[in-house]
């Protein structure tokens, strides 16, 4: 059973399951390419494309229920090197003393004119304050630069990113808001692939992303896939071995009957009993209207990841966390 209710002209739904359940999605309006950070309040904090104007935020103690807590921009201060452009695939770090938000700028097929920007707050809730574009796709010669992904290695701090154009991978600076002077991009995976991700775990890297397409309502076909690699960068392969340069991989989640288009996952984050879970997107086969936020719990086996059948769920059992007031 679910209740519905209006918020900010959108509607969403509140699942009355067992204490010990939660019902997929966990929020049922469009929040496309999620990403996530816990705040020094407890709160998980999740940033999404601007199916929302202006870069939604919204947070939660549990990873089930979420509460929209305001936008990371305003039309005052939201990014404008392209005017026409809108904000897609935020990945929000804390790097510092400062939440640091990464995120693409662009327009439909303006893949020569996109690029990735930043903007720093104090709080996970914001305000943001732009510090304006990094780098565009025609300057730094990378078609569709789009889908940043920050990680830090041995002191250096990394920016990941592309867009079915090959994913890419450049040193930035100290404080992480410029490209450190003199890099170079450094190809990592292939064509088939965007929204990446890498997640460190025992003696590996594995690097998640997606394949398909994203945005055609129930004919998407958007699927979340995974490789893995001793070293940051790579060459990352699938279980027999072969390359993602190569566009190998294997598959994480694709489609049941229940939802279609899952992808572009967000930072794996542990609970209290030790279990990973991942947050990703979705169109729901009842409900298609934009692509909902979804939650499923990630094992391992044999040193990768696995899902449930390999597709979402549509109800598990809660995330352990000890909720406070």
């Amino acid at each position: 059973m679910k209740i519905k209710s209006l918020f900010l002209g959108l509607t969403f739904s509140v699942s009355l399951y067992a204490a010990d359940k939660y019902s997929n999605p966990v929020i049922d309006y469009s929040l496309p390419d999620p990403s996530i950070i816990k705040g020094e309040d407890g709160y998980f904090y999740l940033y999404a494309t601007e199916d929302i104007r202006n870069l939604p935020i919204h947070r939660s103690k549990d990873l089930v229920n979420w509460e929209f807590v305001g936008t990371a921009f305003t039309d005052t201060t939201r990014p404008d090197f392209e005017p026409e452009g809108g904000i897609w695939a935020p990945d929000i770090n804390k790097i510092g003393d400062k939440y640091v938000l990464y995120y693409s700028m662009s327009v439909w097929g303006g893949e020569w004119t996109c690029g990735i920007g930043c903007a720093v707050a104090d709080r996970p809730e914001g305000p943001f304050k732009d510090c304006g574009m990094m780098f565009r796709s025609n300057g730094i010669k990378v078609q569709n630069s789009i889908d940043p992904f920050y990680i830090e290695e041995d002191g250096r701090k990394y920016l990941f990113w592309g867009s079915f154009r090959g994913i890419y991978a450049i040193e930035l600076s100290k404080d992480g808001l410029t490209v450190k002077a003199g890099a170079t991009p450094v190809q990592i995976a292939g064509t088939a692939y965007e929204g990446t991700y890498i997640h460190k775990r025992g003696d590996y890297y594995y690097m998640f992303a997606s394949i398909g397409s994203c945005c055609e309502g129930l004919k998407s076909t958007y699927t979340t896939v995974v490789g893995r690699s001793k070293q940051l960068m790579g060459p990352y392969v699938d279980k027999k071995g072969n390359r993602m340069l190569d566009n190998h991989h294997e598959v994480l989640i694709h489609k049941n009957e229940s939802f279609v288009g899952t992808g572009h996952n967000s930072e794996i984050v542990t609970d209290e009993a030790g279990n990973d879970w991942v947050l990703y997107h979705a169109v729901s086969v009842k409900s298609p209207e934009g692509r909902v936020l979804m939650l499923d719990r990630v094992s391992w086996k044999d040193g990768w990841p696995v899902v449930t059948g390999n597709a979402p769920s549509v109800s598990a059992e809660k995330p352990n966390f000890k909720t406070k007031k």
